[in-house]
């Protein structure tokens, strides 16, 4: 119970923050393995858990614009589509072909460090005026090279995307917006594959690490969490204060380098 804690908490603050919620989680799980030998076990099924409550916290937080997109705004919906194929291309194949990659504790702390600089590169970018549903489709694929580029543990899905949509002229506003309303398919593919790899299971009838009790803790706290963090970014965002986390990514990403480095991790 207590790790199911730890994981939604981490879950709903890392990823809606810019701080990298895969690179805190990786490298969370070198220091748990350092103490005790363990690591937190991977579930799909709590992955998808988790993903589920911060989809939720999406969806609560814009459910305006999400209904104005269905009813009157429709182009931005492909807007995000095309905004979403870079991480599926890139996503994909990395994930099959270079699994260990993506769970390197010394690759998430130079990731960090990197994050942290794209963070105080976005403190010094002038305020664009632009709207995000008045964007080109070209606009749209490169705010989502950026996110694909997130697919690295410790490079921050939302400040990355932020970041690109400041790039084109994106009000702050319209950045944090448009960079969300492209999480609802990323996390949403996500949650896909990861219901591959629970039927997997499920068919080679191997049993769940999670009780019920613990999956619907780690939903509601991860979603309530989600919207606490979602809101705190909204509010950073519109004081241009998304630099200020780079205080955090730059000594946590030194930090872990420090310790894989001399063999802690």
């Amino acid at each position: 119970m207590i790790e199911t804690f730890i994981l939604a908490i981490v879950q709903g603050i890392a990823e809606f923050l810019p701080i990298s919620s895969s690179g805190h989680l990786v490298i969370l799980g070198a220091i748990m393995n350092s103490l005790t030998g363990q690591v937190p076990a991977e579930s799909p099924t709590m992955e998808i858990i988790l993903h589920t409550g911060t989809l939720g916290s999406i969806l609560v937080v814009f459910w305006k614009r999400i209904v104005d997109l269905i009813g009157r705004n429709r182009r931005v919906i492909l807007l995000m589509i095309v905004g979403t194929l870079p991480a599926v291309v890139v996503g994909l194949p990395l994930k099959k072909l270079a699994p260990d990659l993506l769970t390197s504790p010394l690759l998430a702390g130079a990731m960090l460090m990197v994050t942290g600089g794209l963070l105080i590169a976005l403190g010094k970018m002038p305020i664009g005026k632009g709207n995000y549903s008045a964007m080109t489709l070209a606009a749209s694929l490169l705010v989502g090279c950026f996110q694909a580029f997130a697919i690295l543990p410790g490079i921050s899905r939302s400040g990355s995307t932020i970041l690109g949509g400041r790039l084109i002229g994106l009000k702050t506003e319209d950045a944090v917006t448009f960079s969300f309303l492209l999480a609802i398919p990323a996390i949403g593919g996500a949650s896909v594959l990861e219901l591959k790899d629970l039927y997997e299971l499920i068919q080679a009838g191997e049993p769940l690490e999670y009780s019920i009790a613990q999956l619907a803790i780690g939903a509601a706290v991860s979603f309530l969490v989600g919207i606490a963090a979602l809101k705190w970014l909204i509010g950073w965002a519109a004081k241009e204060r998304l630099s200020y986390f780079a205080y955090w990514c730059i000594p946590a990403g030194v930090a872990t380098l420090l310790l894989c480095l001399t063999g802690v991790i």
